[in-house]
């Protein structure tokens, strides 16, 4: 079946690479990888930390959530 999808470019770049490494067709590496994914327990799958969770009573004084720019500053000069 034939089907697109947006793949990162250096994620494609490196899949070729191995594709052509093992003498294999991008579709099989591609193949392959889903199938071990499919294969492998879901627990496994589920690699992704738990999100924190933080007590409060809302946004601090002065930190606009609408501002990105201003938003990392306010994080840069807390590290």
């Amino acid at each position: 079946m034939r089907t697109t999808i947006d793949v990162n470019d250096e994620l494609l770049r490196a899949v070729k690479v191995y594709a052509a490494g093992e003498r294999m067709s991008l579709k099989a590496v591609i193949e392959r990888a889903l199938r071990d994914f499919l294969a492998s327990p879901a627990s496994a799958r589920a690699t992704a930390p738990p999100i924190p969770v933080f007590r409060g009573e809302g946004v601090q004084p002065g930190v606009d959530l609408t501002d990105g720019a201003a938003l990392r500053d306010i994080m840069d000069a807390e590290s």
